[in-house]
C-alpha cells in the first residue's frame, strides 16, 4: 500500500504542481499583454482581464490541492503542537477525515452540481460556457480526496509516504 501512495502522491505533486505553474506563467504573460496593449498600443484587450480572472481561480484550486497534498495548508499549530504525541495523533486523524468530508460534499458533489447548473450560462467576453470555468472544483476536489486518504493512512499508520515536495 506504501508503495502505491508513494508513486501517487509523486505523480500527483508533480502533476498539480505543472498545472499551477503553467497557470501562473499565462497568467502573468497575459497581464504582461493586456498592459502593452492597453498603454503601448492604447487599445486595452478586453479579453485578458477575463481570463486572467478563470486562470485565478483554477490556480487557486490547484493550489488548494497542493497544498493538502504535501501538507503546507495554512494551520494553527500552537495548540496541535502543544499536545501529546498519541492526542495530536487523533486530533490530526479528526480533522484530516473532517476535510475529506469537506472536499467530498461541498467542493466536489457540490462544485460538480454548480458546474452542471451552469453549462448554459456564458462568459461575457470570452462565449465559453461558465461550467469550464466552475469544472475545476469538482477536478481539485478528487486531488483532494485522494491527498486526505493518504494523509489518513499517514495519520493512522505512523507511515510517512515520500513522494511529495522535490
Amino acid at each position: 500500500m506504501k508503495e502505491l501512495f508513494t508513486v501517487i502522491k509523486t505523480v500527483m505533486t508533480k502533476l498539480l504542481a505543472g498545472i499551477a505553474t503553467v497557470l501562473l506563467s499565462v497568467m502573468t504573460l497575459l497581464v504582461l499583454y493586456q498592459v502593452f496593449t492597453r498603454y503601448v498600443l492604447d487599445s486595452p484587450a478586453a479579453f485578458t482581464e477575463e481570463l486572467v480572472r478563470y486562470f485565478l481561480i483554477w490556480t487557486g484550486f490547484i493550489g488548494a490541492a497542493y497544498a493538502f497534498l504535501t501538507r503546507e495548508h495554512m494551520c494553527l499549530v500552537l495548540f496541535r503542537d502543544n499536545l501529546k504525541p498519541e492526542k495530536r495523533r487523533i486530533l490530526m486523524i479528526v480533522l484530516d477525515v473532517l476535510i475529506l468530508v469537506f472536499a467530498i460534499l461541498v467542493i466536489t458533489v457540490g462544485g460538480f452540481k454548480l458546474a452542471m447548473s451552469a453549462r448554459q450560462v456564458y462568459s461575457a467576453l470570452l462565449g465559453i460556457p461558465r461550467s469550464l470555468v466552475y469544472g475545476m472544483a469538482p477536478v481539485s476536489g478528487l486531488f483532494i480526496i485522494m491527498a486526505q486518504i493518504i494523509n489518513i493512512y499517514e495519520d493512522v499508520t505512523g507511515i510517512t509516504i515520500e513522494g511529495g515536495k522535490d
